[in-house]
């Protein structure tokens, strides 16, 4: 079965993580764990600011996309790495592959957007806010939040397709626990540098430029704030930002570090780094908000006592 697997031209062997019995049953138990946690976190973040009015601001809006961006990553990864290490048959077709590498760039780019207009959001509330609700307007939020998913969206297609239009002569066995395009590359019998140069081009629009408009916003916000003269005025404002930063130096560390290498450079680590910010970071971000949103725990604590004060 196997054997025959393997060399079929459509379909691929996803060799995972271990084949070690006790280390599959540890590594399905602990993804179901950080599963399950991240669709919670993030589904009660989405539904905490849609019944709290006084959440429902610029912040919380890309917030809310935030999370539904994380459930979308955890949801196109984490159920796979659980099926593919619990079955005895790893094999998945060129159309499940191609689907979920299409899922995962388009989500990836559109998070690297998003925290990028997040860094703005917060630009503009600390550094002009007298224009805030002008330039944060429902429109402008609406128009950055679908222009951010379209071009991630389109790029992640066009890096699917080229993907797949190499020959995979050498082996159909892809050492990942997922479709990603880095491991794909050194199965190809063919030059893949045209490849990889379209992936740095797509980093360097996004991700780049994503992180150095983060950077340059958060120079803004840092000299905006060490201008306050009252202590507690700054604490709050670099409070408004600690959260995002957090966020956004986990995130684009990983990406960077996955995809700003040579293939000839990718080794078994990636496999802890696609973990991280394919599976973990969507499981902390909504828990690092939580955690030092006082707006988000008042939420919370309100509902409890409402619920309690009924069964009561």
């Amino acid at each position: 079965m196997e054997n025959s697997t393997q060399t079929s031209s459509d379909r691929f062997i996803l060799l995972g993580l271990a084949n070690i019995p006790y280390l599959q049953a540890i590594y399905v138990l602990l993804f179901f764990i950080i599963y399950i946690t991240a669709l919670s976190a993030n589904s009660l973040l989405i539904i905490i600011v849609r019944i709290n009015e006084q959440l429902q601001t610029p912040m919380y809006f890309f917030l809310s996309n935030l999370s539904i961006i994380d459930i979308c990553f955890s949801s196109t990864i984490v159920p796979r790495i659980m099926i593919n290490t619990l079955s005895q048959d790893r094999s998945v077709s060129l159309l499940d592959c191609a689907l979920q590498m299409f899922f995962h760039l388009a989500v990836g780019g559109t998070e690297c957007l998003i925290l990028a207009v997040m860094a703005y959001d917060r630009y503009a509330a600390i550094c002009q806010p007298l224009h805030y609700n002008t330039v944060m307007n429902k429109t402008f939020c609406i128009c950055m939040a679908a222009g951010s998913w379209t071009f991630s969206s389109t790029s992640a297609f066009l890096h699917v397709f080229f993907t797949f239009q190499l020959p995979y002569c050498h082996s159909h066995n892809v050492n990942h626990f997922f479709c990603e395009m880095p491991p794909f590359f050194r199965l190809s019998c063919r030059d893949t540098w045209p490849n990889e140069l379209a992936v740095y081009i797509t980093a360097g629009i996004i991700a780049m430029c994503s992180f150095f408009l983060t950077l340059i916003s958060y120079i803004h916000i840092i000299s905006t704030i060490l201008k306050i003269r009252s202590s507690e005025g700054r604490q709050k404002s670099f409070s408004t930002c600690a959260s995002h930063l957090t966020v956004v130096s986990m995130f684009y560390g990983t990406i960077l570090f996955m995809y700003m290498r040579p293939h000839s450079a990718y080794s078994d680590i990636d496999k802890t780094v696609s973990i991280v910010y394919t599976a973990v970071i969507p499981m902390l971000n909504p828990i690092i908000y939580s955690m030092r949103n006082k707006d988000v725990k008042g939420t919370i604590r309100k509902q409890m006592n409402r619920e309690i004060s009924k069964k009561s």
